[in-house]
């Protein structure tokens, strides 16, 4: 009866890490208020959390233990309620420059936290997930798509050698100008037979004969349609580019999104990402620019704009700068079919790698071809929200109310040297973290639409802590029955198989901190499953010692033979029941995903606690006894 010295060393250097990350799991998240940068460029510095402490000190709100973690400032409170009313204070004394989001700050200790150990999520049923309530801007939807509508006719009108003097989009009607009625009726026939989306209306005006086209009410739903629909899977793709497992993104009425992240403790980094309707626009910059923009100042010289020109700031909107590009676009980043971040070779400094759909890559070859030797510009536009605060004269409350606008400033603008194919970088970004967020929000594709945030809440404190509690006390009832289910009937051997079992949850716990794992509820009711067959394999094991010394083995042979026989059931047993828990988390979602994942997780690590572990501890009792003659099984 031996056992090799490398499996105690293995049992113990595993009983050691299992212990000490599975510890920071007892020290209990506590509320607090982030304040971060609005732009992933933004500096907080200790000016800002001075500025924050005073804000609160002055409104009667105590912080503790404020701390800056990833250029970010974190203020704990004592409970939800102040941390729900430190955030709308700091929210309105700071402005729009700076995100105040709710967060959970992690109490583990220092020195637990140097060797990587951290707590394991919880999902959103038990505690520290986020819920967002997101509004979709269905006219801007409506206004985004008239504007490429308008380039669309604008070529087809020219392809087709149709005249007008004038083709412009007013709100949600394009109206297009000619210079005689039979222009106009030319036109009309042509857009009636291939243009079926449009309601059209003929004027007469002073300026010569118009035509209005509207959206049909069919066109209005399918865009809308197509609005909310690509909104959820971009906010999916981001979701996943962010690693937030289980989350939830679906739709509400014909507007609205619902996204709830489970375990998320940097939510202002998730509101930033989420909300931000971010797209590139690649333009050519106008020949007329330096007749307009001073070389020397780089700013506008105030003259009318030519006919089929914006201008727009270059670099930064504080810088000053200017450039004058054409109206017509190249192409959208909803070509964009991936994109990375990096830092140039030639000046250091951040880009982004930018990888075109086949689509994309050919109108970039033929609006290139004809343009080597001009600017092409990257235009990055930003749909964002002003929050103000109006105080009710009669009732003294302050209401909430946000005003949509839109950010637009030319990042990059270089001559093209080549033909331009699919792939290509942009440079001129500031930060490697603004290249980084960039990247992220092309690859998970554009927004078609804003969104604005309408409502933010975290789980409620008290549902959660009921949860936590019930499944708490459901695991310590399943655990303390088979415990003394096991002693009773196994004596010595069943206390063993305990032992094995606290083993057991620490290593799941471990393990599922390390894979950022989010625990739920049907989680829980995973790792009491994985109690009940840990048990099972020692159970196998204990009956097959007592056959062995029934059938008149000795002690010490049957312990042998108990734990080689009983291997290949217990191994197949396990086997399929992985399988099929690999099954549940291919095709499930959601708890169904959880309860997969910490079963899967269960499994292996009974495998290791039931057969290793135990086998240990009982060479250590019995195997260096000479004379072992009764086993207390």
């Amino acid at each position: 009866m031996r056992y090799p010295a490398w499996k105690y060393l293995l049992i113990i250097v595993v009983l050691i890490i299992s212990t000490l990350y599975a510890l920071p799991s007892l020290y209990p998240d506590e509320p607090a208020v982030q304040i971060s940068g609005a732009k992933a460029g933004t500096n907080i510095d200790q000016s800002v959390l001075q500025k924050a402490e005073q804000i609160l000190k002055s409104q009667n709100i105590a912080s503790h233990d404020n701390s800056f973690t990833n250029n970010a400032a974190l203020l704990r409170v004592s409970n939800s309620d102040a941390q729900l009313k430190a955030k709308d204070v700091l929210r309105q004394a700071l402005g729009d420059q700076y995100v105040v989001a709710l967060n959970l700050a992690p109490t583990t200790p220092v020195w637990l936290q140097k060797i990587g150990a951290k707590p394991m999520k919880l999902g959103l049923d038990l505690r520290g997930g986020v819920h967002f309530l997101l509004e979709v801007d269905m006219d801007k939807a409506l206004s985004q798509r008239m504007e490429t509508s308008a380039t669309d006719l604008r070529r087809q009108l020219h392809d087709n050698k149709l005249k007008f003097n004038n083709l412009a989009v007013n709100g949600n009607v394009i109206n297009i100008q000619f210079a005689n009625n039979d222009d106009r009726d030319a036109a009309t026939s042509f857009l009636r037979r291939n243009n079926p989306d449009y309601t059209l209306q003929a004027l007469a005006t002073d300026t010569g004969s118009t035509l209005n086209l509207t959206y049909s009410d069919a066109k209005k739903q399918e865009i809308q349609s197509y609005a909310i629909n690509q909104n959820l899977t971009t906010l999916r793709n981001r979701i996943n580019e962010l690693g937030v497992a289980e989350a939830v993104v679906q739709s509400q009425g014909n507007n609205r999104i619902v996204v709830e992240l489970p375990g998320v403790q940097d939510t202002a980094e998730a509101k930033r990402v989420l909300g931000r309707t971010a797209n590139l626009e690649f333009r050519l910059v106008s020949d007329q620019n330096d007749q307009y923009i001073d070389p020397y100042t780089s700013k506008y010289n105030g003259q009318p704009l030519p006919p089929g020109t914006e201008l727009f700031a270059y670099q930064s909107l504080d810088s000053g700068r200017q450039l004058l590009l054409n109206r017509s676009r190249i192409l959208t980043g909803e070509r964009v079919q991936n994109a990375t971040s990096g830092l140039s070779q030639d000046t250091g400094g951040a880009e982004v790698n930018i990888t075109l759909d086949s689509a994309g890559g050919k109108l970039m070859s033929d609006a290139t071809r004809s343009a080597v030797g001009k600017r092409m510009a990257v235009l990055f536009i930003e749909n964002k929200q002003k929050i103000a605060y109006v105080k009710d004269p009669k009732t003294g409350a302050q209401t909430e109310v946000r005003t949509p606008y839109t950010e637009s400033v030319v990042i990059n603008a270089a001559t093209v040297q080549q033909v331009l194919g699919s792939q290509f970088r942009i440079t001129g970004l500031s930060s490697p973290q603004e290249a980084s967020e960039l990247a992220l929000m092309l690859r998970a594709g554009a927004l078609a639409a804003p969104m604005y945030f309408v409502e933010e809440r975290v789980v409620g404190p008290s549902l959660g802590q009921e949860n936590i509690d019930k499944g708490i006390l459901s695991t310590e009832v399943g655990f303390i029955l088979v415990a003394i289910w096991m002693v009773v009937f196994f004596r010595v051997f069943g206390v063993i198989a305990n032992f094995a079992l606290v083993i057991n949850i620490a290593m799941i716990l471990t393990v599922m901190s390390w894979i950022g794992a989010s625990l739920s509820l049907p989680g829980i009711a995973g790792i009491i499953i994985t109690i009940g067959m840990a048990v099972d394999a020692n159970v196998l094991i204990c009956e097959r010692i007592r056959e062995e010394i029934k059938w008149g083995a000795s002690p010490k042979q049957a312990i042998v033979a108990g734990y080689e026989r009983a291997y290949n059931t217990i191994f197949d047993s396990n086997l399929t029941t992985f399988i099929v828990a690999f099954i549940l988390f291919a095709i499930g979602s959601g708890p169904i995903k959880s309860f997969a994942v910490t079963h899967m997780i269960g499994i292996v690590c009974s495998m290791f606690t039931s057969i290793t572990v135990t086998r240990a501890i009982v060479q250590l009792i019995y195997g260096k006894s000479r004379n072992l003659k009764k086993l207390s099984i």
